[in-house]
């Protein structure tokens, strides 16, 4: 005689007047309410389900958008099941779907928690059409009766599919909120009977018609496996948990235990094979995504704390616990990367645990990554840069980051008309830097991302100790000590990444070009707390050259390699550790990891009115086929308040730049330069357009916008400046003032 057993059941799906019914169950007794229990899809309208039953009606409330009625007379149309209390009457039972598991993962389920949790069994419902998985339940019951365990199974059909009309099939990636590109993704068309779980209502059915006598019910699915840390021994595993959820539950009725669910992955299952539990050995370090799920004894429930899916209505909790859920058991897929970004994931030592003393398995392991042998006192800093006619601003970038420590400059150039080509040709040749043509249309990407890809192969960027990315028209301002690199790098410690959060310069109300150093003439700025526009604390990164990330990338590197996770340190411009969260795509700071006691990044966007006009024609390095109009301008251009402090910096920069202009090549070419640019600026004002662009720019309003960014919501600086009524520019306000206006699409 076996041991296990499975038995079926079909919920009593009907129409009645048109409005789908999901299943009708008898009272217990007539001391248990009134004497019928009619659960509507979701969509029926509560009034729509009401009116079918009329006076019999006694209670109604709708779950989840699906009506529950209580009523003491049937309509003609339907039939009502007898509740079987008996067949779970004082065991523990878990309520779960199953969404296309094949056999092999619900017997792993099933036997997991009967071994470690004390399960005796549960209720599935089995979300393929009733009489449509007859292969299913066959091979299903025979594994049941041989695996010699007393595990009761119930298997519940439906004719009407309890999945959401409007969503694709359950497996498919784009029902992972996490999947990279979800927005790109093509998606299949809707299908319930796949689709991820609407009708909810049937945790509510199974209480009523099977579970009512249950010891404990536990809501977990098929890709769910509880975990308590107290099952791991030095040894290996206990045989089962001192204190299951089902116990927690049994002896506090009326309270529910909260059951927390982390996501869990492989780094890679066998090819051609489904993933099973045990190949799931990954978290994700930066954003764990949290399943809640209950437990709960039924004894101490009122018929008002209804099963809901994610908590029981009306109840307090008493304990939590935790759980799993294995993403390539809920979704199948030949590449885990269709789930989750592989830069996110580091392998969880329970997990591994798990794999190993509980499935005895061999997961595939994520690759070790050797740490790049470096100089723990290196401080030789290289600049990749890209630039398109920016000859006139060469030589003082230049010097000043020499100045400051910088040993080795690799700048690409594009389409440069100006002399900005035979400038870097020069300082190449006198040794000052490498220069190399951007291979972005080779490539066919925009032309910063092409630079930092071909720059990975060159020698100078290799042997760095650090690197950044950055601009002509960014400045690296370092307050400490001598304002030089090595105190930077001394005093964030055993920091190997340090971003540096923009400072961003307005014109101070200068239009016109002029050969004064762009840090003496410049002084108006951002102030130190700016959370909007968006684009003012941006920030660019020092990496150590160690190898924890697979690229650079204009901000900060790309590619992270989580096996090294623990060994990054990374730190914003006060020396503060960055959140794990920014590891892999942050690219700005934010109100809580903005600092710049340090270090801050300089940054002249828009110089003066009349360089903006060749900025503007010339385009955008990174964005080359958009227009940097008036919002671009009105942005980047803040006069609000006045920092001096990178001008103690002015005398190391001048004596640099000397000894470069004292070499006449240079010195003629850098007049070339600056002759070419006040020849464009010239052309450029003669033309009537361009004319009325730089009238607006130096115009008293835009002069007076530029000190007003604190009073702006973010949407003012998407939409530009002409979103802002006159009133609203030339009146006072006081300081708790904001304006705002609904986002339209960014002009820039």
């Amino acid at each position: 005689m076996p041991i296990g057993r499975l038995s079926l059941r079909s919920l009593n799906t009907a129409k009645l007047d048109g409005l789908s019914v999901l299943d009708v169950v008898v009272a217990p007794s007539a001391d248990e309410g009134a004497g019928f229990t009619l659960f509507f899809a979701k969509g029926v309208a509560l009034d729509a389900a009401k009116a079918q039953v009329g006076k019999s009606l006694v209670s109604a409330v709708a779950l989840n958008g699906a009506p529950i009625l209580q009523c003491d007379a049937l309509p003609t149309a339907l039939t009502a099941a007898q509740p079987e209390l008996a067949m779970f009457a004082g065991k523990n039972v878990a309520i779960c779907t199953r969404n296309g598991e094949p056999v092999e993962r619900v017997l792993d389920w099933l036997e997991y928690h009967h071994d470690f949790f004390a399960m005796d069994g549960a209720v599935i419902f089995n979300r393929a059409r009733k009489g449509k998985d007859q292969g299913f339940i066959k091979k299903l019951t025979s594994a049941i009766e041989a695996c010699e365990k007393p595990l009761h199974v119930l298997l519940v059909e439906s004719d009407h599919p309890l999945g959401a009309a409007d969503l694709p099939p359950e497996a498919h990636p784009f029902c992972v909120g996490e999947a990279p590109g979800r927005h790109r993704m093509k998606v299949p068309d809707a299908d319930p009977w796949t689709s991820p779980l609407a009708e909810t209502s049937i945790y509510e059915i199974a209480r009523q018609r099977f579970l009512q006598h249950a010891r404990a019910i536990m809501n977990i699915d098929i890709c769910d496996l509880l975990y308590d840390p107290v099952l791991e021994t030095p040894g290996g595993f206990k045989s089962r948990v001192p204190k299951t959820p089902f116990d927690i539950a049994a002896q506090n009725p009326g309270a529910a235990v909260k059951m927390i669910g982390r996501h869990c992955y492989p780094w890679r299952h066998r090819g051609g094979k489904a993933a099973k539990f045990a190949d799931h050995i990954c978290i994700q370090f930066d954003q764990a995504r949290i399943r809640n799920r209950w437990c709960v004894s039924p004894q101490g429930l009122a018929s008002e704390n209804l099963f809901r899916l994610l908590r029981i209505s009306g109840i307090e909790v008493c304990s939590t616990v935790g759980f799993y859920r294995y993403m390539a058991v809920r979704h199948p897929v030949n590449r885990i990367s269709k789930l989750v970004a592989k830069t996110s994931l580091v392998e969880s030592p329970s997990l591994l645990s798990m794999s190993a003393n509980i499935f005895n398995y061999k997961p595939v392991r994520s690759p070790k990554v050797d740490v790049k042998k470096i100089k723990r006192d290196g401080t030789r800093t290289a600049i990749v840069t890209t630039m398109k006619n920016e000859g006139p601003f060469i030589l003082e970038w230049i010097a000043y980051h020499q100045a400051i420590g910088v040993e080795d400059f690799l700048v690409y150039t594009n389409d440069c008309s100006e002399g900005t080509d035979a400038m870097f040709d020069l300082l190449q040749a006198k040794g000052v830097l490498q220069h190399r043509q951007n291979p972005y249309k080779k490539m066919k990407i925009k032309p910063q991302h092409a630079a930092m890809r071909a720059a990975e192969n060159e020698l100078l960027v290799q042997q760095a100790d650090w690197l950044i990315c950055m601009d002509v028209d960014e400045f690296i301002n370092i307050k400490v000590g001598n304002g030089r690199l090595e105190d930077l790098y001394q005093a964030v410690g055993d920091a190997n990444l340090i971003s540096c959060t923009w400072r961003l310069f307005g014109n101070s109300d200068i239009h016109a070009f002029s050969e004064v150093p762009t840090i003496k003439m410049f002084t108006r700025c951002a102030p130190e707390f700016s959370p909007k526009p968006h684009h003012a604390w941006g920030f660019k990164t020092f990496v150590r050259n160690t190898g924890s990330f697979k690229k650079m990338g204009v901000h900060r590197p790309k590619g992270l390699q989580p096996q090294l996770l623990e060994q990054i340190r990374w730190v914003n411009g006060s020396g503060k550790p960055l959140p794990k969260s920014d590891f892999r795509n942050a690219w700005r700071s934010t109100k809580a990891t903005y600092g710049y006691d340090l270090v801050s990044l300089n940054h002249y966007a828009v110089r003066n009115a009349e360089s903006f006009l060749v900025k503007r024609d010339r385009g955008r390095v990174n964005h080359v086929d958009r227009d940097q109009g008036l919002a671009y301008w009105f942005r980047m251009n803040i006069n609000g308040t006045e920092d001096h402090s990178i001008q103690k910096r002015i005398p190391m920069m001048e004596e640099k730049l000397k000894a470069l202009m004292a070499d006449p090549e240079i010195a003629r070419q850098h007049y070339r330069c600056v002759a070419a640019h006040k020849d464009k600026i010239a052309a450029l004002k003669s033309n009537n357009e361009q004319m009325a662009f730089y009238q607006s720019l130096i115009s008293p309003r835009m002069e007076k916008l530029s000190t007003m960014h604190r009073y702006f919501g973010s949407n003012v600086f998407f939409n530009g400046p002409q979103c802002i009524p006159d009133e609203i520019v030339w009146k006072d306000h006081p300081k708790d003032f904001l304006f705002t206006v609904e986002r339209q699409n960014d002009p820039s």
